[in-house]
């Protein structure tokens, strides 16, 4: 009896340092450890990198294009409304929206205490967890536009156990979550960041903005934008192209960009998208590109997420976006005959351009060169939030036209180059609602906005077609190993 319980004891005492393994306890003992796992609640963000190209390829705006029908197959079902709940990109961007859920979670949980149970304080703290709720927020976003009603948890991390118990939560009340996160950020967040990439006040309230008018919310984001505005923060750039240069990255109409590097060696396949790299540069590169000069810009990819000649005819004569945004490499070659350039037409779902605005340049990666492009996605750019502020608005209990076509035409002045009126909407009521929304697609074209914009409108029937069945093409399946491990039910029709 006395060896026994002499055993027990010896187990009981048992310090795990004793064997050099780390435990729960060893995190978060000082300021350092926690700015650093803050740093790692950004990181899924990079992994999310598909979610731009399937806002378009889901759209009028883009076709998945490749080498042919069975080339990015999970694609080539988004753009042909075919997608089921194996689809493999679908199944990723779940996993790591909740990667990013459990990142946030985990900071949020040891708030006040650490795992120890001690207090850690430090200047700067109160703020550093306004990004993270903005992070979580974000996260979320992503499920409740793609999937619609998904588990909602934030007061822990979900673990293997607890995935079987698992319930869908209702839109709107992962909605209110959104909301209270975003509020709580903007209460601490500064205006502006030492380093760039780090989410702001007001990138905390252009999302809730955006947040809003996913829920018909317009009263409610017509304040809370035109608050941005008011701060005189943000302006338009002369030269639309140049915001999608290396050089026009986190410019001055920048509010929430994702940040990408290539400074860790993330070159293995396996990574493909959990690496630093934007892979999504790669995939709407022109196939097989070459050329004899050094003045060549542009680096071979793979002719995936091409611009629609749809998307090009809506452009006006003189709008300056249309070439910012469609690259027609025939008429490229034409202006520049001394080049040599040549390239192989895209195999499959051939619309003749390419994806001006995240074409992978020479120069811009390394390593394993596919994986690590360095291009940030604009996720949110000041133009969106003066066309967001425009479509409140006009859709408020109060409407306010005059307001919203300033907004509006600040864009299109900027669009065309002109100073003067001579492109200017004048419409009121629902007629300047529909230049609103068309506006938006223009000025946001390949910048993943099209087919969400589309569905919240409710225009995404009447604009995508027949193969678009309305009831189910709205969301995307939930994937199927959520449904056969954590029991969760299915989106109508899949």
């Amino acid at each position: 009896m006395i060896t026994i319980m002499f055993s027990c004891k010896k187990f009981v005492d048992y310090n795990p340092h004793d064997s050099y393994q780390v435990t729960a306890l060893d995190y978060l003992q000082s300021e350092s450890d926690y700015r650093t796992m803050e740093v790692s609640v950004y990181t899924p963000l990079q992994w999310l990198n598909q979610v731009v190209p399937i806002g378009d390829i889901a759209s009028d705006n883009a076709v998945s294009g490749g080498e042919s029908a069975s080339d990015v197959l999970d694609l080539q079902q988004i753009d042909d409304y075919t997608v089921n709940a194996v689809n493999g990109t679908l199944t990723s961007i779940w996993q790591y929206a909740y990667e990013g859920v459990n990142r946030a979670n985990y900071l949020t949980e040891y708030k006040n205490t650490n795992p120890a149970g001690q207090t850690v304080s430090f200047a700067g703290k109160d703020a550093m967890y306004g990004e993270v709720y903005f992070l979580r927020a974000y996260y979320y976003f992503t499920l409740a536009k793609m999937f619609g009603d998904v588990p909602l948890f934030t007061d822990k991390r979900l673990d293997f156990a607890s995935s079987g118990s698992l319930k869908r939560t209702p839109k709107a009340a992962v909605y209110l979550q959104m909301e209270a996160d975003l509020n709580a950020a903007i209460a601490v967040l500064p205006t502006v960041q030492i380093q760039q990439g780090r989410i702001t006040k007001y990138a905390a309230q252009a999302l809730l903005g955006k947040i809003f008018l996913y829920q018909n919310k317009y009263d409610s984001a017509a304040t809370v934008l035109q608050g941005i505005i008011n701060a005189n923060a943000f302006s338009l750039v002369s030269n639309y192209a140049s915001i999608f240069l290396s050089s026009g990255e986190n410019g001055p109409e920048s509010v929430f960009e994702i940040q990408y590097t290539n400074t860790s060696p993330y070159y293995q396949w396996s990574n493909v998208l959990q690496g630093q790299g934007n892979y999504a540069v790669q995939q709407c590169g022109v196939r097989n590109l070459k050329a004899s000069s050094s003045l060549m810009p542009y680096a071979p990819g793979w002719s995936t997420n091409l611009p629609t000649q749809n998307l090009a005819n809506a452009y006006s004569t003189g709008d300056q976006r249309k070439n910012a945004t469609c690259l027609n490499m025939d008429a490229y070659i034409a202006a520049n005959p001394s080049w040599g350039i040549t390239y192989e037409v895209a195999p499959y779902k051939n619309t003749g351009l390419y994806n001006q605005k995240y074409l992978p340049r020479i120069g811009e990666t390394s390593g394993q060169p596919e994986l690590n492009y360095t291009n940030n996605f604009r996720i949110i750019r000041y133009s969106d939030v003066l066309l967001m502020a425009a479509e409140a608005l006009n859709k408020s209990a109060a409407p306010n036209d005059t307001k919203a076509q300033q907004y509006l035409n600040t864009v299109r002045r900027r669009a065309f180059q002109v100073s003067d009126a001579s492109h200017d909407v004048t419409a009121t009521g629902a007629s300047l609602y529909s230049a609103i929304l068309n506006e938006r697609r223009l000025e946001l074209a390949m910048e993943g906005e099209r087919f969400f914009d589309l569905v919240r409108t409710g225009q995404a029937a009447t604009v995508l077609g027949p193969n678009f069945k309305t009831g189910k093409n709205e969301l995307f399946p939930i994937p199927q190993q959520e449904i056969l491990v954590s029991r969760l039910t299915q989106n109508p029709g899949y």
